[in-house]
Order: C-alpha cells, then sequence, then structure tokens
C-alpha cells in the first residue's frame, strides 16, 4: 500500500510531467509482464490479444478500427524484454528532463504525444504506400516510446546543442552529437529488421527538431494537446471529487515573453555567488529565452 500512495503522490505533484510519463510507462510494462506470465502458465494467447490492443498494426485499415493504439502504442513496451523499456526511459530521463527543465513539464508533455503522433503517422505512410515496405508488412505491431524519446533527444538538442553530457569511458560529448548518432543509427535500421521502429524512431525525431524550432520563434504547437488534457482533467475532477494533476504541470515560460535586463543582471549575479546550478527553472528558462534575442 505505501509504493501505491507513493505513485498517488507523485501524481498528484504538481511539475512532475517526467515522472508521471516515466511512471505510465513502468505501470503499463509490469501489468503486461503480469499478463505475459499468466499467458505462458496457462498456455494461452492472452497476452498476444492484449498486445493487438496496445500496438499499431501495419494495414491503415486495421488502425481505423482501432484508433486509440495510436497512443496507446507510446505507452507500451516489448514483454517480456526489459531492455527496450529501460533504455526508453533512461534517455527520457536525461533529454526529456532537459525538456522540462528550460521549457517547461507542459511543453514536455505536448512533444511526447506529437512525437508519438508523428512517428506513427511515418509508419503507416511507409507501410501503406512505399512498395519497399509494402511488401515487407508483416503481422507485426509498433510499439514501445522510442519515436516519443526520440523527439524529446532530438528537440533538446535543438534547444541545447552545446549542452554536454559526460558518458563514461568518454568523457564530456555535446548532446546534438548524441542526438545525430541516434537519428543516423535510425536511419540505418530502417531498411533492416526492425524498419518499422527505426521509421518510427525517424518521425518522432523529425518532431522533435519542428517543436523547438517553432517554439523559438513564438509558436507553441503543443497548445491544443495541452489545453485537451486540462479540459478533460478538470472534467475528471469535478465528477470524480478528487485533485489529480496529471497534466496541470506548473505554467512554463510564454514564448512570445522577454525578459528585461534587471532580470538578467540579477540572474548572472546569482550565477556568480552561486553557481548555475542554484537557479531555479524559471531562472533558468528566462536565462535561455535572452540567449535567443
Amino acid at each position: 500500500m505505501s509504493l501505491v500512495k507513493d505513485i498517488q503522490d507523485q501524481f498528484r505533484m504538481q511539475d512532475n510531467a517526467l515522472v508521471k510519463i516515466i511512471l505510465i510507462n513502468v505501470i503499463v510494462y509490469v501489468v503486461d509482464c503480469l499478463i505475459w506470465v499468466v499467458a505462458e502458465l496457462s498456455k494461452t494467447d492472452w497476452f498476444a490479444v492484449v498486445q493487438s490492443y496496445q500496438g499499431v498494426p501495419p494495414q491503415l485499415q486495421e488502425v481505423l478500427y482501432k484508433p486509440w493504439t495510436l497512443i496507446t502504442y507510446a505507452f507500451s513496451h516489448d514483454t517480456p524484454n526489459p531492455f527496450h523499456i529501460f533504455f526508453n526511459m533512461l534517455g527520457l530521463y536525461w533529454f526529456g528532463g532537459l525538456i522540462r527543465e528550460y521549457v517547461g513539464g507542459r511543453r514536455l508533455i505536448s512533444l511526447y504525444f506529437i512525437g508519438a503522433l508523428v512517428g506513427v503517422a511515418l509508419y503507416l505512410i511507409c507501410y501503406n504506400y512505399i512498395p519497399f515496405y509494402m511488401e515487407r508488412a508483416q503481422p507485426r505491431f509498433l510499439i514501445g516510446a522510442s519515436a516519443s524519446v526520440l523527439a524529446a533527444v532530438v528537440g533538446a538538442a535543438t534547444l541545447l546543442p552545446n549542452y554536454r553530457f559526460h558518458l563514461i569511458f568518454i568523457g564530456p560529448v555535446k548532446i546534438v552529437y548524441i542526438a545525430a548518432f541516434y537519428v543516423l543509427i535510425s536511419i540505418i535500421g530502417s531498411v533492416q529488421g526492425n524498419a518499422g521502429g527505426n521509421i518510427a524512431h525517424l518521425g518522432g525525431a523529425f518532431a522533435g527538431f519542428i517543436f523547438i524550432t517553432c517554439l523559438k520563434r513564438g509558436t507553441d504547437l503543443g497548445r491544443p494537446i495541452n489545453a485537451t488534457f486540462d479540459f478533460f482533467s478538470r472534467l475528471f475532477s469535478k465528477r470524480k471529487n478528487v485533485h489529480m494533476t496529471f497534466f496541470n504541470s506548473s505554467t512554463p515560460l510564454d514564448v512570445n515573453y522577454t525578459p528585461n535586463q534587471q532580470e538578467i543582471d540579477t540572474i548572472l549575479d546569482k550565477i556568480s555567488r552561486s553557481g548555475y546550478e542554484s537557479l531555479t527553472k524559471e531562472e533558468k528558462q528566462k536565462l535561455f529565452k535572452a540567449s535567443q534575442k
């Protein structure tokens, strides 16, 4: 019960979008694993049926009968393979953390969903209209958060190309090079065994680049997504009389807002006294906005 309470507390917290997305992925994976174990013990095809309702089939006409899979696939992973979800959530934690820190949790949420939608759109286009992929279409399902994770990876690299991660055995590496490596691997994999997954990766990467590029120019492509979730969140809270704040993260800095020189000077003085890590999320966002002038 303590674990359940801890999870509930995480979902009630404000400005906690990254943890909530990771938690949903982990919860779905654990449930899928339990179903898989029961299916194996009972020698039934229950698990295959469940995954057919989570993943996106390559045939467009089948998707029309399961439109929810356009979203659910981005929260499901290969079972019982733990590496798929582990590396996806690790990448999301690193790069999604930068997105949340500099442009806000609400925009991380919208980027996650936009990456998933663009990734699955490219997947369906290729497997329904490009002969190379149409000939190789198999009765498999697109599943996994990789398109959304690649959106966060490329989005973070577009936002902060000179930011460095310290990699084991390598040292500090600019994240723009890490993102380029991910994209290159996906391009190579787009004609191999997991072609569908890698095509979705490329769609997510493209979405991340466009999302952040538009954001820098003052256009937030995620507003319709956040508005939709806000509506359902308020509706749910009103009917159930509970206060779950999954999508109500703290409001990020407006894309059209420009901090004045006095604000910037105050932030720079704080950096000189206490270092960059002492800045709040809002101060980091203001500093980023000032760098775009």
